[in-house]
Parts: structure tokens; C-alpha cells; sequence
């Protein structure tokens, strides 16, 4: 009886205590059974060709047929033995297989609102702008073009014709690293003195893709940065990097697959973030940000993350792995960002990645490159065209 005057009113009695904004997952649910549609906007639905049916591919070509908002005429795939393969397994009859030398048919046909940009990256200057010339919108994956001033030149033409063109920063829509940014924009941390970002890739990437990649400072690190950035709401004054080729395959071809990186902002804020291209362990993805008032961290994602065993005596208990790759821990963030575009496109959302974030995270990445070659810090300055910022 010692506890019986803590018993509570019958949970019938009391109101029914409402899901956590955490919960995303039940969001999407509960949107989904009350019908609820964003204000403002159309329900158009957009026609749209994807360009590459590659491994970024697949992933838009997943949320593509799944999403009743698309019309899929278009998919673009030089790989001609793969097409009734694609047209089979997605059950996509009504979308009509080209090669990239017949791309003018899609640029050209006034029922295609939008393009989406998955193939080879030497292959994306030509799509853009030639999708942008024609009124087309595009999602493209980043890098927009091979060099900085191609680039600013693609976001011309976009400003140009009045057209979206959106880099994808995929990070940006993990629930998880919206979560923290959200907190740290909120000032639980105070001020950031600190901010982390540990990112290590696994399986290690063909040599194929490697020579054709950019380089690990604007094919992968750019992300990270991206993001480090985007939380913190400022560009650094001041980089450094150094960066090692451990694997003898990589050294040959001119790449590096370890790197470190420090970033000092105008606020005093530092940044660290490290970065590998193989890790034998999983996929290795973590975030940490520092102040005065605490710390926020997100540590590694899991599939299966509720199961853990103790099975080989005194060990302790043992997790299951983490996730293999980046097409299964940022799965939903593709979904995400595909699910911006299209309400960007309907007049339901203000583009979260804006033209002078892109060219501004290039050009850190740059400068990262320029550091590592060099051996010395590398100072930035900003003007006022980098003030535009996403969400």
C-alpha cells in the first residue's frame, strides 16, 4: 500500500498526449489518413524525366514511380541492355527508355515540367543547361558542372529564365541532422564553440568511379561541409586540410582517402571534421556540436537498432552493425529531398538549398584542396551575394 496515493486518473480521463515532433515517421503516417495537403500552391501533376539509372538514379527512380504527384515520361540511360530490365522491374511501360544523344526529345516536349540529373558528372553541364534553355526546372546531383565558373554559369541561366535549379545536398533532409540543426538554430548549445563531424565511407568505391569522381574534397567531403555549414548558419574565414592516399590504387590515380580539416568562422566558432573513403567497419557518420550550455551529438544510425545480444560470455553486450552504405542510412533523406522538390515545383516550398550555398560550399571545397596541396591555411572573405540562404 506504500504506493497506492500515487495511482493517476485512468488514462481514458486525461487527454491523450500528442506524438513528439521526433517521430517522422508517424507524421507522414498521420498525414497520409487525415489527407492533409500543404496550403497554398497546385496539386499539379509534374511531368518529369530522369536523367541516369545509375546508383543515385535508382534511388530518385524509386521515389519517382512511387509518388502520385509524377508522371514519369522520361528516363535517359546510355546502357541500352538495362532497358527492359528498368522498364520490367519498375513497371514503368508508360515511360518511355532514350539514350543521352536523343536527349533533345525531352527538352523539347512541352509535357516534361522537370528533369532530375543522376547521370555520370561530366554529363551535368550539358543536361542542365540545356533543360534550363528550355523551361525545364532541375534537380541536379551535385557537382552542377566541372569547375566554379561553369557552375555560377548554370545558376545564371537559372536566374535568367526564372527556373529552379537545386543542388542536392542530400544531408540536409536526414531527419536526424535537421533535428540538431534545428536545436543549435534554437540556442540550446549557446553560442557553438565546437562543431564535429566524423564521416567514413564503406564499402571502399571502384577505382572506376574514383578516376571519374572529382576528387574526395568535391565529391564527398563537400557534403560534409555542406552540412557543417548549413547547421551553423555561417561560411568560414579560414580553412586547413591535409589529406593521405593510405591505398596504393587511390595514390596512383592522383586521389587521397583519408582527410582532416579544420574551419575557423568569422563568429569563433571551429570547426573538425575528419573523413575516410573506407571504412571496414560500416558506415561511419557523426555529428557533434558544442557550447557553453552542452552538447548535441548524432551518433551512428543502425538497422535493427532495438536488437542487442550478449551470447559470447563476458564481451558484453554486442549491437548489430552499422549501416553497410550511404544508400541505406540516408534512404529517407533522398525520399525527403525528392519530396522538396516536388513542393518546390508546386508552389508549397521555398527552395532549401539556394544557388550561392552551392557555389559557396564549392568553393570551400576548393579551397580545402588548395590547402592540402599546399601545406598552408587558407584564408575566405564573403561578400554580400552569399547572404541567400536556404532553410
Amino acid at each position: 500500500m506504500a504506493t497506492a496515493h500515487y495511482k493517476t486518473p485512468s488514462p481514458y480521463k486525461i487527454e491523450r498526449p500528442s506524438a513528439p515532433e521526433e517521430d517522422y515517421l508517424y507524421t507522414r503516417f498521420a498525414n497520409d489518413v487525415t489527407l492533409k495537403t500543404e496550403n497554398g500552391g497546385n496539386n499539379k501533376i509534374i511531368g518529369m524525366a530522369l536523367f541516369g539509372a545509375g546508383r543515385a538514379g535508382t534511388f530518385h527512380l524509386r521515389s519517382l514511380v512511387q509518388n502520385p504527384r509524377v508522371n514519369l515520361l522520361y528516363v535517359v540511360e546510355d546502357l541500352k541492355s538495362k532497358w527492359e530490365d528498368i522498364k520490367k522491374y519498375w513497371h514503368i511501360e508508360n515511360t518511355k527508355l532514350l539514350s543521352s544523344k536523343d536527349q533533345e526529345q525531352v527538352f523539347k516536349d512541352p509535357r516534361v515540367d522537370a528533369v532530375i540529373v543522376a547521370s555520370p558528372t561530366f554529363t551535368h553541364e550539358a543536361i542542365v543547361t540545356g533543360a534550363l534553355l528550355h523551361g525545364k526546372d532541375v534537380f541536379c546531383e551535385k557537382p552542377i558542372a566541372e569547375n566554379n565558373t561553369n557552375t555560377e554559369n548554370c545558376f545564371r541561366i537559372a536566374r535568367e529564365k526564372n527556373q529552379h535549379l537545386f543542388c542536392a545536398f542530400n544531408k540536409r533532409f536526414d531527419p536526424s541532422y535537421r533535428h540538431v540543426k534545428e536545436r543549435v538554430r534554437a540556442g540550446e548549445v549557446g553560442h557553438v564553440q565546437m562543431i564535429k563531424i566524423s564521416s567514413k565511407s564503406s564499402p571502399l568505391a571502384s577505382l572506376e568511379y574514383l578516376k571519374t569522381s572529382g576528387g574526395i574534397f568535391h565529391d564527398s567531403i563537400v557534403h560534409d561541409i555542406d552540412v557543417m555549414c548549413w547547421v551553423l548558419g555561417e561560411y568560414p574565414s579560414r580553412v586547413a586540410a591535409c589529406a593521405q592516399a593510405h591505398i596504393p590504387e587511390i595514390a596512383a590515380i592522383g586521389d587521397h582517402d583519408t582527410a582532416a580539416l579544420m574551419f575557423t568562422f568569422p563568429s569563433g566558432t571551429m570547426g573538425i571534421l575528419d573523413w575516410s573513403r573506407y571504412s571496414c567497419y560500416g558506415y561511419d557518420q557523426r555529428l557533434e556540436v558544442f557550447g557553453p550550455r552542452g552538447i548535441i551529438m548524432c551518433e551512428n544510425e543502425r538497422p535493427l537498432s532495438g536488437i542487442k545480444s550478449q551470447t559470447k560470455g563476458l564481451e558484453g553486450p554486442i549491437c548489430v552493425p552499422n549501416y553497410y552504405t550511404f544508400s541505406s542510412r540516408y534512404c529517407t533523406a533522398y525520399a525527403n529531398e525528392m519530396e522538396h522538390f516536388l513542393d518546390v515545383l508546386q508552389g508549397k516550398a521555398e527552395m532549401a538549398t539556394r544557388g550561392p550555398e552551392a557555389m559557396a560550399v564549392i568553393r570551400i571545397a576548393t579551397a580545402c584542396e588548395e590547402s592540402a596541396r599546399t601545406g598552408y591555411f587558407v584564408d575566405m572573405e564573403w561578400g554580400p551575394e552569399f547572404d541567400e540562404r536556404g532553410s
